[in-house]
């Protein structure tokens, strides 16, 4: 019998080792990233108060990305939820990968944020 890895367990062993060393406040908030196979999704989360401040994702994005690549679709969501922070007067975050390694889609959505302000 053939057994498969279970990658994205793997995956969330990491991020639950990340998430007891990132914390965001309100003054540094966390910016949390969900990469699925199709789409990224990037909150920026207040985890003091657990709400939500700003999110944005490659779906939400869908008609504005047309025909561009995962990576540049990444970079065009950073963009928008680090000029939504922005408008917030956050100028500041705390970078939680998710458990992903910092390449490709993640890196991307990244530069992105720090490209429209951010500060990680």
């Amino acid at each position: 019998m053939i057994n498969k890895i279970d990658k994205n367990a793997d995956r969330k062993v990491r991020h639950a080792r990340v998430r007891k060393k990132v914390f965001g406040t309100s003054a540094k908030p966390r910016l949390c990233v969900y990469r699925s196979t199709n789409y990224i999704y990037a909150q920026i989360i207040d985890d003091i108060t657990g709400n939500t401040l700003a999110s944005s994702s490659s779906l939400a994005l869908a008609k504005t990305l047309k025909g561009k690549t995962k990576t540049d679709s990444s970079k065009a969501v950073g963009l928008d939820v680090a000029k939504k922070a922005l408008e917030l007067g956050i100028k500041e975050v705390v970078f939680d990968r998710g458990g992903y390694i910092y390449t490709g889609r993640v890196a991307a959505l990244a530069d992105g944020a720090r490209e429209a302000g951010l500060k990680f």
